[in-house]
């Protein structure tokens, strides 16, 4: 009886050895992968990705700013803020009893840039995606 392959798995199975000794040889070790995934999750959250458009667009908002130009709660904000800070993606710059944000580089720049082009840059069907 012959059983069904999906779409995503080999037909033949044909190793590729030196295909496979490019993908090891300079792949992300343990902790570098983790600290990837968690820039990824802190991107994944909606409102967090709102604040951050936002500060690339203005260049550098307090919180009440923030609030006022993504339509979110000041608390919730703040919260954001708090966790795109310890990871590095935002700095923020005191002036008397206000901290303005920004994006902490260029790098978060160029994340952000790119993510955007890669959703928009036109519609393939499922099978354009695949080849």
């Amino acid at each position: 009886m012959n059983t069904v392959k999906g779409l995503d798995a080999c037909v033949v199975i044909s190793v590729h050895p030196e295909k496979v000794r490019l993908a090891t040889g300079n792949a992300p070790d343990a902790d570098e992968l983790a600290r990837v995934s968690a820039v990824f999750k802190l991107l994944g959250d909606p409102t967090r990705a709102r604040l951050l458009y936002a500060l690339l667009e203005a260049g550098e908002l307090c919180v009440c700013d923030l609030a006022a130009a993504t339509a979110t709660a000041e608390a919730t904000v703040s919260q954001a803020l708090r966790l795109l800070r310890a990871s590095g993606v935002v700095t923020g710059r005191r002036e008397g009893r206000n901290v303005f944000y920004r994006l902490s580089d260029a790098h978060v720049r160029l994340l952000l840039d790119v993510t955007r082009e890669h959703i928009t840059h036109g519609s393939l069907s499922a099978d354009q995606r695949v080849r």
